[in-house]
Order: C-alpha cells, then sequence, then structure tokens
C-alpha cells in the first residue's frame, strides 16, 4: 500500500475535514455558552480551584497558565475562527503547514478545555472529537497528496468507536443478548428527542429488529473499513444509515454526527465525486521529506498507543470511554453498555415565602432540554450539547452527595445567578430571588398512545419522593459549607 494516495481519497479528505470542522464549531460554541457558568472563575466547579489541585503533566491546559473567564471567553472565540477557516476552505486552500498549524492549534485549544472541564466534560465524544482532531493535522490541504495512512488511521478511530460500542454491549446488559434493550431505552436515555415517542411506542418487532441492526452495524460492519473498495465505502454508508437513525430516535450530542463524520475516510473520492457538485480538484504534489517521517512516526506512536485499547476490547471486563494519556490519543470507546430500565428526574422549585409551611407555593425551573413539564414535547438538542441536563440526568440515579455540582447549581439559584440561569430554559423568579429551593425527584414514563390523545401530555410522572431539602441563604450552616468550598 502506497504511503500517500495522489487521486482516490483527495475528495475524502477535503469532506471529512470540513465534516469535522462543523463538530469543533459545535464543540466551541458549546464552551463560549456554557463554560463560563459551569466551570468559570465563580461556577459550578470553577477551574481556578481545580489547577490548584492537579499538576500540568498530568492533565496540560492553557488554562493552568490563564484560568480566568477572559481567556475562556477568548480560546472559546479563537476555537470558533479556526473551526470557520476549516470550514470555508481557507485551511484546505493554504500551504500544508499552515493547515497544520490551524489543527493544531484548533487540538490544543480544545484539550485545553477537556483537561479541565471535569465530570461536565467527561463524556466520550470529546476524546474522540480530540482524537480526531489529532489526525487531521498531518492529513494536508488541497496541494499535497492525501497520506493513506491517517487515512487507515481515521478508519481505526471509527473501529474502535463502533466494534468497542457492540462488544460492551454483548458483555454488559443481558437484554441486548435477548433483544429487548429498545423495548427501554428510547424513555430512559439521557434525553429524548421528538421522535423519541413514537419510537418507544412503534410496534415490538422494530425494535426487536433494531438491537439485530445493531449487532450487525456494530460488530460485522466495522471489519469492512479495512476491506478493498467498494466493500469499504458499503460499509462505511451502513455505518452512516445506522448513526443517522440514532440520531432520529435521541439527543446524544454530536457523537452520532462525528461518528458519521468519521465514517467518511472509508468512502472512496470517486463516489462523493459523483454526488457532490465540487469542481475537480488540482493535482496534488508529493509532500516533502519532513511530513512523510512525520506521517510515519505518528502511525508508529499510535500503534504503541493502541496496545491498551486492543486489550480492553479483548478483556472479559472491557471498560467503556477510558482514555489512557493525558492527550486523548488511541482511547477505548463503547456505549449504553447498560440500559436503565426507570426514568427519574429531578425537579428543581423554588418558593419566595420566607416561612415553610405545607401551603407555601413552589414554583419549578424549567430546563432547556431534559424532560421536565410531562406536556411539553421533548426538544431536539443535538448535535449541540447541554452539558448541565446531562449531569441532571446521572444525578437522578443516585444521591446529590455524589455531586458537589449540585449544591453550588441549587445556591446560585437561591442568587439568581445570571450564568447559571442562562443555562435554563425558564427562571420563574424573573424578579427577587427565591428564598428557599428544593429539588423532588419523579419517576417518568412516556404516556401511552390514547393517554396522550386524551390529554395531549408527553409523559406521565409519579412522585417518588425529596431529592434535595429545602434550603435558604439565611441557614447559617449552608452559608458556611458554601463559604468553605468557595462558592460563595
Amino acid at each position: 500500500m502506497p504511503i500517500f494516495s495522489i487521486g482516490d481519497y483527495s475528495l475524502t479528505r477535503l469532506v471529512f475535514q470540513r465534516s469535522l470542522g462543523i463538530v469543533y464549531f459545535i464543540a466551541f460554541l458549546c464552551a463560549l455558552n456554557q463554560f463560563r457558568p459551569l466551570l468559570g472563575e465563580h461556577g459550578l466547579l470553577p477551574v481556578p480551584a481545580l489547577v490548584k489541585r492537579i499538576s500540568f503533566r498530568d492533565s496540560p491546559s492553557l488554562f493552568f497558565f490563564a484560568p480566568n473567564d477572559r481567556a475562556f471567553a477568548m480560546a472559546a472565540w479563537l476555537g470558533l475562527l479556526l473551526a470557520c477557516l476549516v470550514i470555508l476552505g481557507f485551511a484546505d486552500r493554504s500551504s500544508s503547514w499552515l493547515n497544520a498549524l490551524i489543527w493544531g492549534a484548533l487540538w490544543i485549544l480544545y484539550l485545553s478545555f477537556v483537561n479541565v472541564g471535569q465530570t461536565f466534560y467527561a463524556f466520550g465524544w470529546e476524546s474522540i472529537l480530540l482524537e480526531a482532531g489529532f489526525f487531521s493535522i498531518f492529513l494536508g490541504s488541497r496541494q499535497t497528496q492525501t497520506p493513506l495512512i491517517v487515512i487507515y488511521l481515521l478508519r481505526w478511530l471509527e473501529f474502535r468507536i463502533m466494534f468497542g460500542a457492540g462488544l460492551i454491549k454483548l458483555r454488559g446488559d443481558p437484554c441486548w443478548r435477548d433483544l429487548t434493550c429498545l423495548n427501554y431505552h428510547y424513555e430512559t436515555q439521557p434525553m429524548p428527542n421528538p421522535l423519541s415517542w413514537y419510537f418507544h411506542t412503534a410496534p415490538g418487532w422494530t425494535q426487536r429488529a433494531g438491537v439485530v441492526f445493531n449487532h450487525f452495524a456494530e460488530l460485522v460492519v466495522p471489519f469492512c473499513y479495512f476491506l478493498p473498495q467498494p466493500i469499504a465505502s458499503i460499509g462505511a454508508i451502513l455505518t452512516i444509515v445506522f448513526q443517522a437513525l440514532i440520531f432520529a430516535s435521541g439527543n446524544l450530542s454530536w457523537l452520532n454526527f462525528l461518528t458519521i463524520v468519521l465514517a467518511i475516510p472509508a468512502i472512496d473520492g470517486r463516489w462523493l465525486a459523483s454526488i457532490l457538485p465540487i469542481h475537480p480538484l488540482p493535482v496534488p504534489q508529493p509532500p516533502p521529506l519532513v511530513f512523510r517521517v512525520a506521517v510515519i512516526s505518528l502511525a508508529v506512536l499510535i500503534s504503541w498507543l493502541s496496545i491498551n485499547p486492543v486489550r480492553n476490547m479483548l478483556s472479559r471486563r472491557q471498560v467503556m470511554n477510558t482514555s489512557y494519556n493525558p492527550f486523548h490519543l488511541a482511547g477505548t470507546y463503547g456505549a449504553f453498555g447498560g440500559i436503565t430500565r426507570q426514568r427519574f428526574e429531578i425537579i428543581v422549585e423554588g418558593t419566595l415565602d420566607t416561612e415553610l409551611t405545607s401551603a407555601s407555593t413552589w414554583r419549578e425551573y424549567e430546563f432547556r432540554g431534559k424532560p421536565g413539564d410531562p406536556q411539553r414535547l421533548p426538544p431536539q438538542i443535538a448535535p449541540y450539547h447541554l452539558r448541565l441536563d446531562w449531569l441532571m440526568w446521572f444525578a437522578a440515579m443516585s444521591s446529590y452527595r455524589d455531586h458537589p455540582w449540585f449544591v453550588n447549581f441549587m445556591a446560585k439559584l437561591l442568587q439568581n445567578d445570571k450564568p447559571v440561569l442562562s443555562l435554563l430554559r425558564t427562571n420563574p423568579f424573573p424578579g427577587p430571588p427565591p428564598k428557599y429551593v428544593r429539588a423532588i425527584l419523579y419517576e417518568y414514563h412516556f404516556a401511552d398512545p390514547e393517554t396522550h390523545a386524551r390529554t395531549g401530555a408527553w409523559w406521565v410522572r409519579t412522585l417518588v419522593g425529596r431529592y434535595f431539602p429545602p434550603i435558604s441563604l439565611d441557614d447559617p450552616d449552608f452559608r458556611r459549607i458554601l463559604s468553605q468550598q468557595g462558592w460563595l
């Protein structure tokens, strides 16, 4: 196999890089809108406090040198600008060295966010994006031949995502083996979308067929990525169809979109040329020797780093979404190895009453994406990512004591903190802040078709009990806790 290809994958590289630029743009847009209230100087888990506890070596980030809101905003804006240069084709039309510099800057900037993002950035798709972005540094521009080694490294990344997800399902929840997981998944997934109710209420055979197709797409199709054309392209198209179906059934951030983008390197450029209105690309030139050496060195590095992911996939104790180094290269991935059977939701409420009685009037906060009002149709959020809403889904599975950010979140509501309130859909206290806030736990189920037709409700919820007790900033013990943690 030649190291560099003259024409077959030049268009493939172009389409892949511009598509990945869109993912980067979404990621930096999320950082611009959400990083300050979640992780800023006065956020729910402030970065300035984190960098005092950990070392740069363990978690390299530019924000060790400037852990402040201004630096976070500047980095997000710069990331958006660089992503636009990729999407609009400026990077591709430049020299390979300038192209590599742009991709390298994107990777360093986003690595800086992820490595100080704590639990709000502890998602597998963060590492996937970083790994894909790192490989893109070595893809070159339209002026040079496409490095097939990097094309195959991207296919190897896609293989680990898909095959790892397939293995973790077979080894995890038995419902994947008896074909019943989708009976629960659409209802209990982190953030349903407008079509989730329809997928959930579809005939049972469609859900069993969906599990069968899942196993085929994740356990068989990935091997096609490494076979000759047109088999590799067929495997990529099957992956795209599979991911599009998942995208249609729920809000999984940019995971599905990114996985679709990572299928592009397996598609023959001649197929893309037949369907895309793109003018023929100029005949690229052989890259300089230094660039060739860098590409070969990358292949050697990733081969060595891939030992741990391979061991993990072969292990009976396979784990999901783990990075083995602080640069998020050659990680191990997987999704939904276990399916929850019940859906619990935390409903946050506040009151203006200065004294609590059984007659106190509580008003409910509405989140942008997660279920709340049973009458509200679940919104379409993906490929955008609502980090607070996702963490609320995890928090509902255990005590608030397991989620330190939650206490700070409740304190911010008592202060009508504008940055934190910007993460919510509604603030029931546009004037004076509430005197007390509390959190109630409900069990949610999709309304059956008859109930939905009669009432218009998409959800039916049942009270489980108290999740977080009523608190007030007038409580000296609560204020002392907040002061000790640096949250007040």
